[in-house]
C-alpha cells in the first residue's frame, strides 16, 4: 500500500487542481490518483451498523449509485458484535475495505485504520471542509477518517412543568439552575423527590452523566485529552493556569445537586433512571442526545416538551455542545484502498452528507451544508448545536464509565473531596491512555 506516499507531488498537484474544478463546489474530493477501469467497476465491501435500507437510500443520492467505477456492497452489523466480528475478518483476510468508526473508537481501531495521508486530504481541506469537532479524526499520522454525522447532546424540557412554576423560558445559562431548582423540584420533609428540576449529581442513575460532565469540564476549560508527540494524553486534571482545575470547577458544580444539605438539590440515587423519569412527566430538564428524541416522542407521545442548547457559563468559558460522531475509516487490510478513499470522499461529500442528515434525522458535519438551516424547530437547535460540538479521544469507553463513575461517587459519599477525586480519574485516564 505504498501507492499513497510515492505518488510524485507534481503530477498530484496537477491532478488535484482538475479535481477541484469540477467538485469544490459540491464538497467532494476525489482521490485523484485512482485511475481504475471503468468497464469494471472495482468492488469496495463497507461494514457498518446502520440499517441496510437507510444505507441503500443514501446512496441512490450520491454518484455512488449505478456508478461504473465502484461497486459498493454494503454489510450490516449489529453495534453489539461489531467489534469482535471486524477483528476477527481482519484477521482471516476477509475484513471490509471501508468501516464505520464512531468517535468513541478511534482510539480502538486507530491500529486498523489505514490514515489518508496530508499530502492527499490535507489539513486545510479538512478544517474548511468540516466542523471544528470532527477534528478528533485528524491524527499525527494523517486523516483517520472522514465525518458523516454529528450527535449533539442538547437539552429536553418539559414545558408542562416550566408553565407551572411560571417559567417561560428555559435556562441558557448553568447559574439559573439554582433557582429552578428551588422552583421546580418538590421535596417532602423527609427530603423524598417527587419532581425534580434537574438529574445532575449522581452517576448510575443519570443518563450519558459521562458526557455531562465532559461537557461541562470542556466549557470550563479543559479538552480532556490532546494528543502529543504521537500520541494521547490525559488533561483532565491540568488547571491551565487557572485558580481552580476546570474539570473540577465542573464536577464541584454537577454534584452539588446530589447534596440534601444544599437548596439545590434535586436528584438522588433511589430514584428511576433519568430517561425514565422525564418520559413519567416528573423531570424538568433531561440531556440526552439528538438522536433520541424520536424515542422519547415515541415512548409518550402525550409529553409536552421541547429541545433548547446546552447552556453555558455567565462568566465565560467556552461554548461546547458534547456530541458523538461517525465516519467511514479506510482499513489497513484494504486490497482497494486507491477506490476505498474515492468511496468515502463521496459518502463524506455534500450529497452523500445531505443524504445521511435527512435519512438518519442527525446535523451534517460539514461547513457548508450547516449554514442552510432546516425548518423543522427540533432540527434547527440540533444543527446550532452540531456547529459548536466537541468530542474527545476515549480510550475505552466502558473502563472510562467506570472511572467517571468512581469519580463522582467517591465525591458523593464523602470518601474524597472533589480535587483529589478529579485528579485521581486524571491519573486513571492516564494510565488507559498508555496500555
Amino acid at each position: 500500500m505504498e501507492f499513497l506516499y510515492n505518488i510524485s507531488m507534481t503530477k498530484f498537484q496537477i491532478i488535484l487542481m482538475g479535481v477541484f474544478g469540477v467538485f469544490l463546489i459540491g464538497g467532494v474530493i476525489i482521490f485523484s490518483a485512482y485511475r481504475g477501469n471503468t468497464k469494471n467497476a472495482v468492488n469496495v465491501v463497507v461494514w457498518g451498523t446502520i440499517p441496510q435500507i437507510s444505507f441503500s437510500n443514501i446512496i441512490q443520492s450520491t454518484p455512488l449509485y449505478q456508478s461504473k467505477e465502484y461497486n459498493v456492497q454494503y454489510v450490516e452489523k449489529s453495534e453489539d458484535n461489531f467489534d469482535a466480528n471486524f477483528i476477527e475478518s481482519l484477521a482471516s483476510g476477509d475484513g471490509p475495505d471501508i468501516f464505520m468508526l464512531p468517535s468513541e473508537k478511534i482510539l480502538k481501531h486507530r491500529n486498523k485504520v489505514f490514515p489518508i495521508p496530508y499530502n492527499v486530504f490535507t489539513e486545510r481541506q479538512f478544517k474548511d471542509s468540516f466542523i471544528e469537532g470532527a477534528e478528533i479524526y485528524m491524527a499525527p499520522e494523517g486523516v483517520l477518517a472522514l465525518p458523516v454525522s454529528v450527535d449533539p447532546l442538547v437539552m429536553y424540557w418539559n414545558l408542562s412543568l416550566f408553565t407551572e412554576a411560571k417559567i417561560t423560558q428555559p435556562p441558557k445559562y448553568w447559574d439559573e439552575f439554582y433557582n429552578l431548582a428551588n422552583v421546580i423540584s418538590k421535596k417532602d420533609g423527609a427530603l423524598n423527590i417527587s419532581k425534580s428540576a434537574v438529574a445532575f449529581g449522581e452517576f448510575t442513575n443519570i443518563s450519558h452523566a459521562k458526557e455531562i460532565i465532559l461537557n461541562l469540564a470542556m466549557q470550563a476549560g479543559t479538552p480532556v485529552t490532546i494528543w502529543s508527540g504521537g500520541k494521547v494524553q490525559s488533561v483532565f486534571g491540568d488547571s491551565f493556569s487557572k485558580p481552580t482545575m476546570p474539570a473540577e470547577a465542573a464536577v464541584n458544580f454537577y454534584t452539588e445537586f446530589s447534596n440534601p444539605a444544599k437548596p439545590s438539590y434535586s436528584w438522588n440515587r433511589s430514584l428511576s433512571n433519568s430517561t425514565s423519569y422525564f418520559l413519567s412527566g416528573d423531570l424538568a430538564l433531561y440531556f440526552g442526545f439528538a438522536s433520541e428524541i424520536a424515542n422519547l416522542q415515541l415512548k409518550n407521545p402525550n409529553l409536552n416538551f421541547d429541545v433548547a442548547n446546552m447552556p453555558v457559563s455567565r462568566e465565560g468559558g467556552i461554548n461546547v455542545s458534547f456530541a458523538k460522531f461517525n465516519a467511514f475509516a479506510i482499513t489497513k487490510s484494504s486490497k482497494n484502498p486507491n477506490a476505498a478513499f474515492g468511496v468515502i470522499s463521496i459518502l463524506a461529500g455534500a450529497d452523500g452528507a445531505k443524504s445521511f442528515s435527512k435519512v438518519l434525522r442527525l446535523p451534517p458535519p460539514r461547513r457548508d451544508l450547516l449554514n442552510q438551516k432546516p425548518a423543522n424547530a427540533y432540527e434547527s437547535v440540533f444543527y446550532d448545536s452540531a456547529i459548536r460540538a466537541k468530542g474527545w479521544l476515549d480510550p475505552s469507553p466502558d473502563e472510562t464509565n467506570a472511572i467517571f463513575k468512581n469519580m463522582i461517587e467517591s465525591i458523593t459519599s464523602g470518601r474524597a473531596r472533589t480535587g483529589g477525586a478529579v485528579n485521581q480519574a486524571s491519573r486513571e485516564l492516564a494510565d488507559l491512555l498508555l496500555k
